[in-house]
């Protein structure tokens, strides 16, 4: 004979509490086992070392979106438009190597002067070029001789937000020398490069778009700085888009580890 037992309320609750109980600790200890994972897949580097030290996978920090790369630079180092006495035609640059400042030349005595930085002691040079090529975003193959003073450079770097060219390059005729951006902006106004001209990546977009292919080019020498009349300058203040690349990003060196 068959007998079936009912359960009493009282015994049926606790049964209902305890299948709750144990369902919770099995769902904690699932949850923190797989957070445990999560943190540990989280931190650990996917390729140890895969990149030589001093080197960094993101680009640094942009300024102030609202005040712009300027905003890191004293103001006789800001794009603005200045009385210049030259007799050179509009659309010539002229690159005070003394003053770090860089002149587009407008006529009528007015020039857009933006600050650069340029070459370091024993870099510097001076002489009349000719902007051969223009590039957007450029890659970066450091010459050789580079490479034999600094053999920790990479022997390339894509275009993009890391690259030391920045967002734009003028080529001066078939030298080694550009005129280009920089991803350090503190670099402006010092004596820094290995003869090439640097501006920040706001300014160096504004002079691309501006210059053409075949403009005269003047370098003064560092012991020849050019007098410009700095009355009343007029700041430039449109600002271009900087518009990043998408995908070529390959790794961010560091403006200081690069002479």
């Amino acid at each position: 004979m068959t007998r079936i037992f009912s359960a009493t309320p009282k015994s049926s609750s606790r049964a209902c509490r305890a299948i709750i109980l144990a369902g919770a600790s099995l769902l904690a200890c699932g949850l923190f086992a797989g957070a445990s994972n999560a943190q540990a897949l989280g931190y650990a580097p996917s390729e140890p070392r895969a990149l030589p030290g001093g080197y960094m996978t993101n680009a640094p920090a942009a300024p102030d979106a609202a005040r712009g790369e300027d905003s890191v630079l004293p103001d006789r180092l800001r794009r603005a438009v200045v009385n210049l006495d030259t007799k050179d035609a509009p659309g010539t640059i002229i690159i005070d190597t003394a003053d770090t400042v860089l002149y587009y030349v407008l006529g009528g005595g007015k020039a857009i002067r933006y600050g650069v930085g340029v070459g370091r002691q024993g870099f510097t040079w001076s002489g009349v070029e000719t902007i051969s090529r223009k590039s957007e975003w450029p890659d970066w193959y450091p010459p050789s001789e580079m490479i034999a003073r600094q053999p920790y450079l990479p022997r390339f770097v894509a275009g993009g937000p890391g690259n030391p060219l920045g967002a734009r390059a003028m080529y001066l005729g078939s030298s080694e020398y550009r005129i280009h951006g920089t991803n350090d902006p503190t670099t402006i106004g010092k004596f820094v490069s290995s003869g090439c001209i640097r501006l920040t990546n706001e300014d160096v977009i504004d002079l691309f778009n501006r210059v053409s292919i075949g403009a005269k080019v003047v370098v003064l020498p560092k012991n020849v700085p050019l007098q410009a009349r700095r009355l009343t300058p007029t700041p430039v203040t449109t600002r271009p888009v900087v518009t990043l690349p998408a995908g070529r990003q390959a790794m961010t060196v560091p403006v200081a580890r690069v002479d």
